[in-house]
């Protein structure tokens, strides 16, 4: 079983004169010295280096108090997520998957070797408490692919205790710092490891001497068609800076490294992820069909419809699960004594019968050869475009005119949905076309705010805006629907329909009075709208 820790820790430089005293500092009362602890740890990455790229990290450790196997996943400068698993003899399956968006089909095989003496100190206060970690770690580093060599280092690392006040690692620093301590140039140690044993044209790697930090001896030489894991570089198709394609592809690139970076968090069911990576989907194939002039749709259409499969993977039960929650934060609302029978039972019955999909069916799509096939297959799309001619051009003629043309189709719709009779299915189908357009507009916004500035920002806000409103209202569009579907399975079972009825007319009310803002809200847009 995989358990995740959120790590946030520091690195300095460290020479022969060790570690200053931190009795004092931040409130540390005492520095209990914990004895040498011998580790030796194999990293694994694929022979291009993607998870190095990425700056995460996969090893299986031994020594120590937490020997296993550790993926680290950046979070922010210093901070890292740790996700563990128990020692095997092989990459646990729990953590296989969380690197599989990377990975995909390459082989993981061992890169470097770093066996360290870590020298540990805690720092606790006053009442026993432990506030922080110092280690003093003596390191080995040795290339184990992608080049040859080794060498070797002395580093202070200090590592902040779990819900620790981050001002410690400041007020230690400034300690450090005035001892003579420097700060790490390295993020790890397997960075560290990777650019000082890279291969260097017609040079060895040398190693470094016990004790003497920065001299090095010899080393094997390495061979010469060995990648560099530190630094893998695909194949690309070169884009002009300021030209239509530069902006658009950026946007892309945006959007394809959240779908490839949120799906360790999907796996792991955290909040909102699932939200978040079917909005790059989403965000991806809009693009595709706004900025058609820049690239040629018969190459991205297919890419967009196998989009469109990931994001109705993704919402199997996205939708169910916000519609539910509707539903249930209104009876929440309710005074006990218009709750009329076996009303949250009910819901919950229907819920549960309609939920589509679970966990380990999403899962199983990520690991699909279909879902990693679509990867590659963006991958290749921003490295190799299929630009058309108007992708040389300047992004505020090209890019604006998209996204005129995309505000241009939500005006049309929304002029027709007010001209349709209130309150009618005509009406409500119209203006969820006219929602689905104005998130496709808001979208293009966002791809040309690098290149149109403030008019762009100003149309994604209300685009935002309009987009919000007509989302409550279909929102209530599809409450009323289900409301009437858990009334008539209540009837059926001889039970009260009347707080559905209720709860069905306040839904009815919220539709009109969104139908009501809409005339001034659409107005303010339409003024707004200055590019």
């Amino acid at each position: 079983m995989a358990e995740t820790k959120r790590e946030i820790e520091r690195k300095y430089e460290s020479d022969e004169s060790g570690l200053p005293d931190l009795t004092g500092v931040a409130g540390i009362e005492t520095v209990l010295d914990k004895g040498v602890a011998e580790l030796d740890a194999t990293y694994y990455d694929t022979s291009d280096g993607r998870l190095a790229s990425a700056s995460i990290t996969l090893r299986r450790r031994t020594g120590g108090s937490d020997a296993g196997w550790h993926l680290k996943f950046p979070v922010g400068p210093g901070v890292r997520d740790e996700v563990r698993a128990p020692l095997s003899p092989t990459l646990p399956r729990s953590l296989a998957g969380l690197v599989r968006s990377r990975v995909r089909d390459a082989e993981l095989v061992p890169v470097v070797r770093l066996r360290s003496a870590r020298d540990v100190r805690e720092l606790v206060d006053g009442e026993g408490r432990l506030l922080a970690e110092v280690s003093v770690d003596e390191v080995r580093a040795e290339r184990l692919s992608g080049g040859a060599g080794s060498v070797q280092w002395s580093e202070i690392e200090v590592e902040l205790a779990d819900g620790g006040d981050p001002v410690l690692l400041d007020k230690v620093e400034k300690r450090l710092l005035k001892a003579g301590v420097r700060r790490s140039a390295s993020e790890s140690k397997l960075a560290r490891a990777l650019a000082e044993t890279a291969p260097k044209k017609g040079k060895a790697k040398t190693s470094g001497k016990p004790g003497k930090q920065g001299k090095q001896g010899k080393s094997k030489k390495p061979a010469a068609d060995t990648p560099d894991l530190a630094a893998p570089v695909p194949p690309t198709t070169p884009v002009p800076p300021g030209t239509a394609a530069h902006h658009v592809l950026a946007y892309l690139r945006a959007q394809r490294d959240a779908i490839v970076a949120l799906d360790p968090a999907v796996r792991q069911d955290e909040f909102d992820s699932v939200h978040r990576m079917r909005v790059a989907t989403r965000r991806t194939r809009s693009a595709f069909r706004s900025f058609g002039k820049v690239l040629d749709r018969t190459v991205t259409d297919p890419v967009g419809e196998e989009l469109k499969w990931l994001a109705g993977e993704l919402g199997v039960d996205r939708d169910q699960e916000v519609l539910t929650e509707r539903i249930t934060a209104a009876l929440d609302k309710l005074p006990r004594q218009l709750l009329v029978g076996p009303v949250r039972t009910r819901v919950r019955t229907w819920t549960h019968a309609r939920r589509g999909g679970s966990r380990r069916r999403l899962v199983a799509v990520l690991d699909g050869k279909r879902y990693l096939a679509l990867l590659d297959t963006l991958d290749a799309l921003v490295a190799q475009p299929p630009l058309l001619e108007a992708a040389a051009g300047a992004p505020e003629k090209v890019i604006a005119k998209a996204v005129r043309k995309d505000f241009a189709k939500v005006a049309e719709l929304i002029e027709e949905a007010l001209a349709q009779p209130s309150s009618g299915p005509e009406r409500d189908f119209a203006l969820h076309e006219a929602r689905k357009k104005a998130k496709r507009t808001r979208y293009s916004a966002e791809a040309a705010e690098p290149a149109l500035g403030e008019p762009a920002t100003a149309l994604v806000k209300a685009a935002k805006s309009l987009q919000n409103l007509l989302g409550d209202h279909q929102d209530s569009v599809m409450a009323r629907e289900a409301l009437r579907e858990i009334a008539v399975q209540a009837h059926a079972a001889g039970e009260s329909g009347f707080t559905y009825g209720l709860l069905y007319g306040r839904e009815e009310r919220r539709s009109a009075d969104d139908e009501a803002e809409l005339p001034a809200l659409w107005a303010e847009v339409k003024g707004g709208a200055g590019i």
